[in-house]
């Protein structure tokens, strides 16, 4: 989530900056209102968007989940089925604040109810006007029209021309959306910052249609004739706002845009390409982590018919018990599932254990791959993701990652491997940092690292129960000698390693 939510605040930095650069000083003003209006939502799909031509233009990852490394085996940490639930603070100030932006929202409401509720209302044909009484202000929202009664009795009809357009266009209904967009992300300041555009080009808008009826310096006159008590809300669209005069005057004063200065809205063409690459093919271990943390954290113990979908589209299974819904035939599998299926039990059966394989079409009909295996060692259990149509498992990578020194066939490479990580962290990390920090008892460490394709580490993060345990986590594995990088059909891929250490503080 936290990564979905960068990727909008990010996307929206990229589309405003791309107003302020080429768009905000043109006159196409209808123009502008709909990018200031699809942008956003745009921030809000555009991460979700995952186009498999360009995913398979990147190397597919391959994620292990790595034998547990115990720095005090002496003292075994007890396994236990209960997980332990904190709170997540994160979580509740964010709702606070989503209560707190709500009722604010609901004030300024009832502020507007209770100016037509109090004040005297004259009903035109397009609109509802509302005489304010000693309120020297003239704003609008939705169908109504606020002005001073005193500036209604000199008949400043340019003013209500003017908010006339606000109600016409529905301009309050732009102003409502992104009070919406505040209360979902009230803590992202691009909301804001998109609110405020809108707002002033809104006031373009509206002069742009009323000096077309009117003499431009009588109008410049009635801006500049009155100091007014705008109302302080952040949804209603006011004639009289002083920050936004000056701006206006100068926009009423410039000349139309050339038509041909539209092909400025080509930038959005490049950009938007470069999202949707981004999005299909950005690394999302850092997601993935997070996801699959929070599924080991629910119990020390992989349980049986345990498994979940992360965001990114792949299937995580648990060694357990299969997915329910029909299973195919081996006689229906597509070729690609055929060598699939003789390629792992090969590899399986080198190893002494023993797997089952399905493909199965789930309750959703989607066709998905299973995978059971067997294993000998239980504490060798590990997590296995398959991305159908993709990844494959690590059981058929060709050459796996090699840990300097060590030979042999793959097997042996793989337990040469996983002796060398545990040796090397049970030598290396320092146990007293956690005595120094007040914690007693058991304590449990996740730190994910990725052995590239240049056979280089590359943290991608960690989790403990105090910082300074993550990043003693983090050097320890950062230590480790380069490594021989793994391959598959002839190419160097990455592969990512999910490392638990556990320990016990007396």
């Amino acid at each position: 989530m936290i990564n979905y939510i960068v990727q909008i605040v990010l996307f929206q930095i990229l589309f405003l900056a791309v107003y302020d650069l080429f768009l905000k000083k043109e006159t196409f003003f209808r123009w502008n209102r709909v990018y200031l209006l699809i942008t956003p939502i745009l921030s809000f799909i555009i991460p979700l968007l995952k186009f498999e031509s360009l995913q398979q233009t990147i190397p597919q990852d391959y994620v292990i989940l790595l034998p547990e490394v115990v720095l005090n085996p002496q003292k075994a940490i007890e396994r236990t089925s209960n997980s332990i639930e904190t709170f997540n603070y994160l979580n509740i100030l964010f709702y606070i604040g989503i209560a707190v932006v709500t009722i604010l929202f609901l004030i300024k409401l009832t502020r507007i109810v209770r100016l037509i509720i109090s004040n005297n209302v004259i009903k035109k044909e397009n609109y509802t006007l509302i005489l304010l009484n000693n309120q020297p202000s003239a704003f609008s929202f939705f169908k109504y029209i606020f002005i001073d009664k005193t500036l209604a009795k000199k008949e400043e009809l340019n003013i209500i021309e003017h908010e006339l357009v606000h109600c016409k266009q529905y301009h309050t209904a732009d102003l409502i959306f992104f009070e919406l967009l505040k209360i979902l992300m009230w803590f992202n300041p691009m909301i804001y910052i998109y609110q405020k555009r809108i707002t002033l080009l809104h006031e373009y808008i509206s002069d742009a249609e009323v000096v077309k009826e009117s003499d431009k310096k009588t109008y410049f006159n009635n801006l500049l004739a009155t100091t007014f008590n705008v109302e302080n809300i952040s949804f209603v669209n006011q004639f009289y706002k002083h920050s936004l005069i000056k701006k206006r005057i100068i926009m009423i004063t410039k000349e139309k845009s050339q038509k041909m200065k539209q092909l400025k809205y080509l930038v959005l063409v490049p950009l938007l390409a470069s999202m949707l690459f981004y999005t299909s093919c950005t690394n999302e271990d850092q997601q993935l982590f997070n996801e699959v943390e929070k599924e080991l954290l629910k119990g020390d113990e992989i349980t049986e018919g345990k498994y979940f979908r992360p965001k990114n589209g792949s299937i995580v299974l648990f060694i357990g018990k299969s997915l329910k819904g029909e299973v195919v035939p081996f006689e229906e599998y597509t070729d690609k599932e055929k060598e699939m299926y003789d390629r792992m039990d090969y590899s399986v059966k080198e190893t002494g254990s023993k797997m089952e394989f399905q493909v199965v079409i789930n309750e959703e009909g989607e066709r998905v791959l299973f995978v059971k295996l067997f294993k000998r060692d239980r504490s060798e259990t590990r997590l296995e993701i398959e991305e159908y149509g993709e990844n494959v498992s690590f059981a058929v990578i060709d050459n796996v990652p090699q840990f300097p020194g060590c030979t042999g066939d793959n097997q042996s490479l793989k337990d040469c491997l996983n002796r060398s990580f545990q040796e090397h962290v049970q030598e290396n990390f320092n146990v007293d940092i956690a005595k120094n920090l007040g914690l007693s008892g058991k304590q449990k460490i996740y730190v994910q690292f990725k052995i590239t394709k240049t056979g280089d580490i590359e943290i991608l993060g960690a989790r403990a129960p105090k910082p300074e345990l993550e990043t003693e986590a983090k050097r320890v594995i950062n230590s480790l000698p380069r490594m021989i990088p793994g391959e598959h059909n002839g190419e160097k891929v990455n592969v990512i390693y999910m490392l638990p250490i556990s320990f016990n503080v007396e």
